[in-house]
């Protein structure tokens, strides 16, 4: 199999971080990994592989010094704005992480294990777009539920985790916890988010918009609709929660057919990188502690709706730094190569 040089722009993040962890353990086919961002991180370390690996400042012409083939991005909308189109004349494809991309009619957007055949379309711009985190592990668990019962609507309420905001906003709810056992909560200043996070939750991921629903919500609505093929209606409310990692979801799946839970469990149990734990009187279930670190989306709760039988209620719990980023990335990547090997 060829090898590739790979860059990860945005290297010292929390997501370019884990998907440098996510390369090197899945053992991906580089010639070398070049980690880049901006000025102020270029010269500082990452680590890969047992080694250091020097970043690399992200400039217009740092793709065709480096012969760079594949470029996973993951340092913001105005720098994918900015700099994937540099990356992509240079003869790379691009994987972008940010939402710049992901509505452009001209890009694909990805979750492999649902529209892997929207890959071929790379080509239009050399730029592939990954979802948004809670869109992910979502779509994910509807798609072997779609192709047997016909999904309708998804009403989803998310509980998000303080690492979607970054870094800084995990940092925020430590030293938030640190100021509660010290009896100093009141003083604690919240900057990544509008209100204290520790002990707390925020129904706001996001700006509001005129409808009423945020930007997080609005994302979740569009992405699905893109990614599914589908015009599914979907309502979504979005809501920040006092953990670090791990984001879950409550979904209320409505069908044009009558669904059995037991047949969806199985459905599930049969899906590509879906892990299904529903055994409630074990009180055995999906939660964030238990996702960290994990490359798979776990489902639980799996039930009918009490009054109407074409009505599904499950529970969704996913790492958003992999799943609902990293991973998804790396994945897409190596279903292009995959597409690249059969051409």
């Amino acid at each position: 199999m060829k090898k590739y040089n790979v860059a990860v722009v945005g290297a010292s993040g929390a997501v370019g971080e884990e998907i440098l962890r996510v390369l090197d353990e899945i053992d991906f086919p580089y010639n070398k990994i070049v980690p880049m961002a901006s000025s102020r991180s270029a010269g500082n370390t990452v680590g890969f592989g047992g080694r250091e690996l020097v970043i690399k400042e992200l400039t217009e012409t740092v793709f065709a010094e480096e012969e760079i083939e594949i470029a996973l991005f993951s340092a913001g909308g105005s720098v994918s704005a900015k700099y994937a189109p540099c990356a992509a004349e240079a003869g790379a494809v691009v994987v972008d992480n940010t939402s710049h991309y992901r509505m452009n009619p001209d890009v694909p957007l990805v979750v492999p294990e649902v529209n892997p055949q929207d890959i071929a379309q790379w080509k239009k711009t050399g730029i592939i777009a990954n979802p948004n985190c809670s869109t992910i592990q979502m779509v994910q668990a509807l798609k072997p539920l779609d192709d047997a019962y016909d999904l309708i609507r998804v009403d989803v309420s998310t509980y998000q985790a303080t690492s979607g905001a970054g870094k800084t906003a995990m940092e925020e709810l430590v030293r938030q916890m640190q100021d509660f056992f010290a009896f100093k909560l009141d003083e604690s200043a919240h900057e990544k988010f509008p209100h204290q996070i520790a002990l707390n939750l925020i129904p706001q991921i996001d700006v509001f918009t005129d409808s009423g629903y945020t930007k997080e919500e609005l994302k979740m609505v569009n992405e699905t609709k893109k990614i599914m093929h589908k015009s599914i209606e979907v309502s979504a409310t979005c809501v920040r929660v006092p953990v670090l990692r791990g984001h879950s979801e409550s979904l209320t799946l409505t069908f044009d057919s009558a669904v059995n839970a037991d047949e969806a469990r199985h459905l599930l149990e049969k899906a590509p990188n879906i892990v299904v734990v529903d055994n409630p009187a074990a009180s055995e279930y999906p939660m964030p502690a238990a996702c960290v670190d994990r490359n798979e989306t776990f489902v639980g709760r799996i039930r009918n709706d009490l009054y109407r039988d074409n009505v599904l209620h499950l529970w969704v719990v996913a790492d958003n730094l992999r799943v609902g980023a990293a991973t998804n990335a790396v994945r897409i990547a190596q279903k292009w190569i995959e597409m690249q090997e059969e051409a």
